[in-house]
């Protein structure tokens, strides 16, 4: 999909402020068990045709307003994806602006991820 100039520009700037992982580095944690907090932030259609294994539905469009209320503690760790890691990025960004100081964004999204052949549901 070809992304408009004005919203990769958004993206560019939110990237210089978000901390960001690779899908590699994801799965591995998984692997070695890690309790992650793993938070799909796409639209409910696309996470009903899958999604990672292990991960939470919190749309992009209700993170702000629940995300207190299922993540009081500003300081914990939440690693965000959506298709390519470009809608997750924002989310980490707006949560930097609330307080929240452990967002992770998951650069490449869903598709890098099942392009990997990593876990599903």
């Amino acid at each position: 999909m070809k992304h408009s100039p004005e919203f990769m520009k958004m993206v560019n700037e939110a990237k210089s402020r978000v901390k960001e992982c690779d899908v590699d580095d994801i799965n591995n944690r998984l692997g070695n068990g890690e309790a992650l907090n793993l938070i799909d932030c796409r639209e409910e259609s696309e996470w009903s045709d899958g999604h990672i294994a292990k991960a939470q539905y919190i749309g992009k469009g209700v993170v702000e307003r629940d995300i207190e209320n299922l993540y009081p503690d500003k300081n914990t760790e939440l690693i965000f994806y959506c298709g390519g890691g470009f809608r997750s990025v924002l989310v980490c960004d707006s949560l930097l602006k609330m307080g929240y100081s452990n967002v992770v964004s998951m650069d490449g999204g869903w598709r890098s991820w099942k392009d990997k052949g990593f876990s599903t549901e």
